[in-house]
């Protein structure tokens, strides 16, 4: 490189850190993480099964073309939408040997080589999200030049973008996009940028940078990264792209509005031949376990029923009344003969759980009640939770927050984790469909998770709730009979306010809204 062009790229004074706007800043930290907006609505069909993959765009260009900026100008773009993630290609580089290292501090190894990069994982994570499973992503540290040992969970994803200069290099990546871009950039342009970045937020030296350029960027972006081009849909420049991403954004939005589900109000109306059938106060319906229904039972639930119930009152009972289901529901859990010996010497064989790993999930906030009841049973038992509100507009259920133990998370543990699952009522089971996808989606197993409820609707949505998870156990304390259609004046998804309200569907009797006469 001549002395001239060295002179001109290279800054005559500290790079000073770039200066973001607020929304920016918080894009720019949340690169592999799901940015959260309006809820992610059913990905799945009244058969339970995912019927909607993740939409799934790839990003590449050059180094410092301004891919990550693209991924964000669409985020933007896009408004209020369900889930989505920007998925980077640099999280996927290889874990590095000691020599490698040293040749990477040295300017030395070769980042901009396909082989650099673990295309296999990248390829098995992305088909994760796609289909809408749970994935663990690798970390790597620019600093260290190395893979870290800990993972990024990432789960729920609507819309994922991913974005990397060989985005598009990989056959087996290419095939997981639904639109493929390919961002244009001039050379000078791409050059200046990627000082400015490696010096401002990788520690980088000037000298090193364009030594590296020339020796490896370069040449990779005239090999492999340039002539992938070919298989974009849509090539963007890296500046002045408004027009590109107003078009982007539209086709996603099309595309989210052909995918969408709404089958909330067939759940809440099942046909009278489906309803659930008794003999003698018990259900003759397999896997549905009722608590056996004694005169205590019954005045405990009357004084629940009861709209005149001091909060004190309500809160003792109902946690009586959880502690009492999750004793049921621990019989469904498998045990294994224990021969102990006991203070006077003798043998006795009897029964302890044969479960490696026990945890409960609870719908947030309905959900919370029966906590207790599981803290009394197993104290050491770890909580996840869910949040699953309606909309409200069409009433139908939208997951906005997730929050699962390491049991759950990592899918090699999932597969031998007891789950159970608490929400204080099904009614027209659209949470509790919800958050069953959920956990078979992490890899819990249908005969491994154990529905805790306080009700139960015969007529609402318990019907297809079984029709579609035929092996799920749900341990409940009592079953009524209606299933009412109203309208809650004043409310979105923030809470009271001056909109025209939303739909839902109440039990009846019932014990009204259980959250809030047990928390407000």
């Amino acid at each position: 490189m001549s002395n001239e062009l060295r002179e001109r790229l290279t800054p005559q004074t500290p790079v000073p850190s770039i200066t973001l706007p607020e929304r920016d800043i918080s894009l720019q930290s949340k690169k592999n993480t799901v940015l959260k907006s309006h809820g992610r609505p059913p990905w799945y069909g009244q058969n339970g099964k995912p019927i909607s993959d993740a939409f799934v765009v790839g990003i590449a260009g050059g180094s410092a073309s301004g891919k990550t900026h693209v991924a964000r100008q669409i985020v933007r773009a896009l408004g209020s939408v369900p889930t989505v993630v920007i998925l980077s290609q640099d999280a996927f580089y290889k874990r590095h040997t000691p020599e490698e290292i040293a040749l990477a501090n040295a300017s030395r190894f070769d980042f901009d080589h396909p082989d650099a990069l673990d295309m296999p994982l990248f390829a098995s994570c992305l088909a994760d999200l796609k289909a809408c499973k749970q994935t663990n992503i690798p970390i790597y540290s620019f600093k260290e030049h190395q893979r870290l040992d800990e993972k990024k969970y990432l789960y729920g994803a609507a819309i994922i973008l991913v974005e990397g200069i060989m985005a598009l290099n990989d056959p087996a990546l290419r095939a997981l996009y639904d639109l493929k871009i390919f961002v244009q950039c001039d050379s000078d342009l791409m050059l200046s940028r990627r000082i400015k970045r490696d010096v401002t937020e990788r520690g980088r030296d000037v000298d090193g940078i364009l030594e590296q350029y020339l020796r490896y960027v370069k040449p990779a972006y005239d090999n492999f990264v340039g002539p992938t081009s070919r298989y974009a849909d849509i090539i963007v420049p890296g500046n002045d792209n408004a027009v590109a991403i107003e078009l982007i954004s539209t086709h996603i939005h099309r595309q989210l509005e052909d995918r969408s589900i709404h089958f909330r109000k067939q759940m809440a109306s099942t046909p009278m031949e489906e309803h659930l059938s008794f003999i003698d106060g018990e259900t003759t319906i397999p896997n549905l376990i009722l608590l056996p229904q004694t005169p205590q039972l019954k005045g405990i639930y009357t004084i629940l029923r009861d709209e005149s119930a001091t909060r004190q009152d309500f809160i003792f009972f109902v946690d009586r009344l959880a502690t009492f289901l999750m004793e049921k529901a621990m019989e469904q859990l498998p045990y294994r003969p224990k021969t102990v010996t006991t203070p006077v010497d003798a043998t006795t064989t009897g029964k302890e759980l044969d479960a490696k790993n026990i945890c409960g999930v609870s719908i947030l906030r309905s959900g919370g009640p029966l906590e207790r009841g599981l803290q009394r049973v197993i104290s050491d038992a770890p909580m996840g939770s869910l949040l699953v509100q309606s909309d409200a507009k069409s009433g139908e259920p939208l997951l906005l927050h997730v929050m699962l133990p390491v049991c759950i998370r990592e899918r090699h543990l999932a597969k031998d984790t007891w789950v159970f699952l608490l929400d204080a009522q099904i009614g027209t089971a659209a949470s509790a469909f919800m958050a069953i996808r959920v956990l078979l989606d992490h890899g819990i197993r249908q005969d491994h998770l154990i529905f805790v409820t306080f009700l139960v609707a015969r007529g609402g949505g318990i019907t297809m709730l079984r029709r579609a998870f035929p092996h799920i156990k749900v341990v409940c304390g009592a079953v009524d009979d209606g299933l009412r259609e109203t309208w809650l004046d004043d409310y979105d998804s923030e809470g009271p306010s001056s909109t025209e309200g939303r739909k839902c569907w109440v039990v009846e009797p019932g014990m009204g809204q259980i959250g809030d006469r047990y928390y407000l």
